[in-house]
């Protein structure tokens, strides 16, 4: 299953009162609902693809070795393509479905409302948290059907 994950506002709370404790590696800690909830659907065969405005500021096997140093461990990570052109979410994932025949197997899991907007065949994929709650244990069914 490809899973289309976005960092803040899933899994980094966006609480704007406060600032996100960072690790050891520079990069804000994931919270400990949203790594129970991701940890739940990850099986063998999961592809995390990441959405992120941060994908372009690691590597990929960076972003490895973050999701492993908050206890997630997923073997095939990807990304989007860099966001040259400032594209919204919703238009960087549409991008990226271009040419591709994909109607199963994928979750979108965002906190951005611009991703409301996508065709039906996405839109009835996506997993919308709230920012300053993020992924919660609650949406692993709805993300697991």
């Amino acid at each position: 299953m490809l899973v289309f994950l976005d960092i803040d506002g899933v899994m980094v709370p966006a609480k704007s009162w406060t600032n996100p404790e960072l690790l050891n590696d520079g990069f804000p800690a994931f919270s400990s609902e949203a790594i129970a909830a991701l940890q739940a659907i990850i099986s063998n065969d999961t592809i995390i693809v990441l959405t992120t405005s941060h994908k372009a500021n690691y590597s990929l096997e960076q972003w490895k070795q973050i999701f492993e140093n908050r206890g997630i461990f997923v073997e095939k990570i990807q990304s989007l393509e860099a966001n040259t052109d400032n594209l919204n979410r919703r238009d960087e994932i549409l991008r990226w479905f271009v040419g591709k025949n994909l109607n199963d197997g994928f979750v979108i899991i965002d906190d951005d409302k611009s991703l409301n907007d996508l065709p039906e065949h996405l839109k009835s994929k996506l997993v919308l948290t709230h920012a300053m709650v993020g992924l919660t244990r609650e949406q692993v069914a709805e993300i697991k059907k």
